[in-house]
């Protein structure tokens, strides 16, 4: 961790690996703030769906940019990237230690290395691609940027869709554009913290344990109010995992088992993407993958000199 300027954790990876229990740890040990990194949390609509953790499993820890934004309002990653630069320098000032909890890996990236300035969309293009399926937009990005296609998974409808209309708007790739970016923060903190990858087989026992507890805790309910308000269906708090799988059941298109193992398998699947994002991601910190490297995390934290 560099020394002479305020400490910044980061604790990472993949959803039902541990994250919160352990920040919540860490932040009762060093007079710690937790602030959210994660994008389904963001929404007030999604309590039940993101798991955005109780009042008991906030452990009395102060935590920020939870729930603070309405789900008819895209949160990008540079929305956020602002609103938690602000935070953590709110929390500096106030002599604690920030801690980034969360496994959306764009978040983390866009605040710590900052955003590349990819110039407007042309609006005729992006109708024009966002008009089409996500097999005909991948055929057409194999033929425009063939190694965004190979790059992107075939279903992944919005990053096609982006990486298809930046190319036909400037000619370049959206990977070139992203080679260089401004407004990170890495370099005015000491950045430490850890990785909770998880063993794929438990991550996907808890993962489904987790949705279980969801249903009993009010996620078809919570889904219902969120249909109610017929919001747009390209809304990200609308495609949020669970939220389309659950609609379904409301909907009569799924019985509740089928809607159910369709969540779980969901979420599993975006498991092993952050598993495999983080793997191979640096985000300039060291993994965490037992009470040791914790405990030395906890002393780097109390050092002096940060």
């Amino acid at each position: 961790m560099n020394k002479g300027v305020p400490p910044l954790c980061v604790i990472a990876g993949p959803t039902a690996s541990g994250k919160s229990a352990l920040a919540v740890s860490l932040a009762q040990r060093t007079n710690g703030v937790i602030v959210n990194a994660d994008s389904a949390q963001v929404y007030a609509d999604l309590r039940v769906l993101s798991a955005r953790p109780s009042e008991a499993e906030m452990g009395g820890v102060e935590h920020r940019l939870f729930g603070h934004r309405d789900g008819a309002e895209a949160c990008s990653a540079a929305d956020w990237a602002a609103e938690a630069k602000a935070v953590v320098a709110e929390v500096h000032g106030r002599g604690q230690l920030p801690i980034l909890v969360g496994g959306t890996g764009l978040y983390l990236r866009t605040l710590l290395d900052g955003i590349a300035e990819v110039p407007p969309v042309d609006p005729a293009i992006r109708d024009e691609v966002r008009g089409q399926g996500v097999a005909d937009n991948h055929r057409r990005l194999g033929q425009v940027d063939p190694e965004a296609a190979e790059r992107l998974h075939a279903n992944d409808t919005t990053r096609i869709a982006r990486a298809l209309e930046v190319m036909l708007s400037t000619g370049r790739p959206l990977k070139a554009w992203q080679s260089s970016t401004t407004g990170g923060i890495r370099d005015r903190v000491g950045l430490f913290g850890g990785l909770t990858l998880g063993e794929p087989q438990g991550l996907g026992a808890a993962i489904d344990r987790r949705f279980m507890r969801m249903i009993d805790d009010g996620a078809i309910a919570e889904v219902e109010r969120l249909l109610a308000r017929d919001l747009s269906p390209a809304l990200p708090v609308m495609r949020a995992i669970g939220v389309p799988e659950i609609a379904g059941y409301v909907r009569g298109a799924a019985t509740l088992d089928e809607a159910i193992a369709a969540g779980q398998r969901a979420t599993r699947q975006y498991a092993k993407r952050q598993r495999t994002w983080f793997r191979n991601q640096r985000l300039g910190i060291d993994p965490l993958p037992d009470d040791d490297a914790l405990g030395r995390l906890l002393d780097m934290a109390k050092e002096p000199a940060c």
